[in-house]
């Protein structure tokens, strides 16, 4: 089964703050193989460009990639817009298309996000 990372999931592996994690998700962690939607990777881009974390998106994803094997999911971006309109949860649209592209694929979702897990039932913490 596919795994994917929320951003906040990205940040603190990329930190080094594995203990923020549950022990069931450090399971899951190791045993699987991690994706992240490209969308994750432009909300890293705009968190950098407002300053809430240090590093550009190219240097997280790519330094996660030789650590970890994260990889880039890509689905094309009108599949995603079409099924996202039914997401009406949030007003959010990172959450919306990261949660989306997670569905699509009938994969978990490993977010810390409470709203997004009342809203997806694979996402997980």
């Amino acid at each position: 089964m596919i795994h994917f990372l929320d951003t906040n999931a990205v940040i603190w592996l990329y930190q080094g703050e594995v203990d923020k994690f549950t022990e069931s998700t450090k399971a899951r962690l190791e045993d699987n193989d991690l994706f992240i939607s490209p969308l994750v990777k432009l909300e890293l881009q705009y968190l950098y460009e407002i300053e809430r974390i240090r590093e550009k998106a190219d240097k997280v994803t790519a330094s996660l990639y030789d650590q970890i094997g994260l990889q880039i999911h890509n689905i094309p971006l009108n599949v995603l817009i079409e099924h996202s309109l039914s997401e009406s949860w949030t007003r959010d649209p990172f959450d919306r298309l990261i949660t989306c592209h997670a569905r699509i694929e009938n994969g978990y979702l490993i977010t810390r996000d409470q709203y997004i897990r009342a809203n997806y039932s694979k996402a997980i913490w």
